[in-house]
């Protein structure tokens, strides 16, 4: 059972799980072969990217792990960090440099990872868990950049593949795949969507966003199936309006950097493929135009370029209605930038103050942020959560902290001990 926090101490866990995401954890594999990854322990499975600070093929992995006031942290392997999972008498704890934090339990495995496709795919393998609500789908994991010596250089999608592809029986999904494994999904809760994948040649991305989409519709009988499609900016932009027309509620298009020089440097590919950087901003406003504000999503790898390039972009964008949101960078291994180190906690802890201020500030709700982006439980979720913009889903509510004010805990001490 987890316990109430006050306002002030859900402040301080955010700022915990910034520091977390940015100098990693460190799980011994003693520890991890005491995890029921069979049965009740969700696995990190490496389908497009790996988030890890390091390579780490010895054990499986947890996904994420949730503090004793239901906080959920995502989990991020490293040799070496100052934040360890201990175990002792049964029970786990966040320990860090020698000190406990708080006593941990792992993210649930869902009951949709026991399940294979009709055609004897591993349904685990298909799709990820990103929420109690949400799930997403990398089709392909692999980036057609790379034959062209074009990956952006913060990404590992490729080196992932070569890793763990094999070991973990990962490869492109078929249509008919992935809505087999929605409907499973929607079974025990899950209500949303993402299709996400490596750059493929345009015209076969459109087709099989179209194909995944019909799929879905048949498996599940929903018109709406609550659906986002994570794609590259087209050189037609007219193509927007079939992925709208195939019944994705949402869009998205990662910019990924907004700085121009930057953007040249490090998204290569993004620069040259598709019209350039100029039509990837001008994919971004027909999505806005088709899809409607808050309805198209653009994620940035914050950390690379200088900050105030970074929200010169955000404000420029949520004006437009765009959910744009900074993401935390962690040097992937295997990317080019493998090795270097992102700025420091309290860099991105303002940054997402910033970031969310522009949200609000063009009329970007919570139910925005959840219909376009694949994260749930994020610092911008509980951003909203502190003003008073709730979800209200069930599955939300015993999926978050609960907190409360700090005068209504003294009252309820005062009252037990009157």
């Amino acid at each position: 059972m987890s316990r109430a926090i006050t306002r002030e101490e859900l402040y301080q866990q955010l700022e915990l799980d910034n520091r977390i995401t940015n100098e990693g954890v460190y799980i011994s594999p003693e520890v991890v072969s005491t995890l029921d990854f069979d049965n009740h322990v969700q696995e990190q499975m490496r389908t497009c990217f790996d988030m890890n600070h390091e390579t780490y093929t010895q054990t499986k992995l947890p996904t994420a792990i949730r503090l004793d006031s239901n906080y959920r942290i995502r989990f991020s392997y490293k040799n070496g960090a100052p934040f360890s999972i201990e175990h002792e008498n049964g029970k786990y704890y966040l320990v860090e440099k020698g000190n406990a934090i708080s006593e941990v339990t792992f993210v649930e495995k869902p009951k949709f990872y026991n399940f294979k496709t009709s055609d004897g795919i591993d349904m685990k393998t298909i799709a990820n868990e990103v929420g109690k609500t949400k799930v997403t789908v990398a089709y392909s994991n692999e980036c057609a950049l790379k034959d062209k010596g074009l990956d952006c250089r913060f990404c590992n999608i490729n080196a992932t593949k070569s890793r763990f592809a094999d070991l973990q029986g990962i490869a492109w999904k078929t249509p008919i795949q992935i809505a087999e494994t929605y409907a499973k999904a929607r079974e025990e809760g899950y209500e949303a969507i993402t299709i996400t994948g490596g750059f493929v040649p345009e015209r076969r991305e459109v087709e099989y966003y179209i194909d995944v989409a019909e799929a879905i519709q048949d498996a599940t009988g929903l018109e709406d199936f609550g659906g986002t499609a994570c794609v590259g900016a087209p050189s037609d932009l007219a193509v927007i309006e079939k992925y709208k027309e195939a019944g994705y509620r949402a869009i998205s298009t990662n910019l990924e950097i907004w700085d121009e020089n930057f953007f040249k440097t490090i998204c290569p590919g993004k620069d040259q493929i598709c019209g350039g950087r100029q039509n990837w901003i001008n994919a971004l406003k027909k999505e806005v135009e088709v899809f409607g504000r808050g309805n198209v999503r653009s994620f940035f790898v914050a950390g690379i370029e200088p900050k105030s390039t970074l929200l010169d972009g955000l404000e420029y964008l949520t004006e437009l209605g765009v959910v744009a949101i900074p993401l935390h960078w962690t040097p992937n291994p295997g990317s080019d930038l493998e090795g270097h180190r992102a700025p420091s906690p309290e860099w991105y802890y303002d940054l997402y103050q910033k970031a969310y201020t522009l949200l609000r500030k063009n009329g970007l709700t919570h139910q925005d942020l959840y219909n376009s982006a694949n994260v749930e439980n994020s610092i911008f979720d509980y951003f909203y959560d502190l003003d008073g913009d709730h979800l209200t889903n069930p599955r939300h509510e015993a999926d978050r902290v609960h907190f409360v004010e700090e005068e209504q805990i003294k009252a309820e001490k005062t009252e037990k001990t009157a």
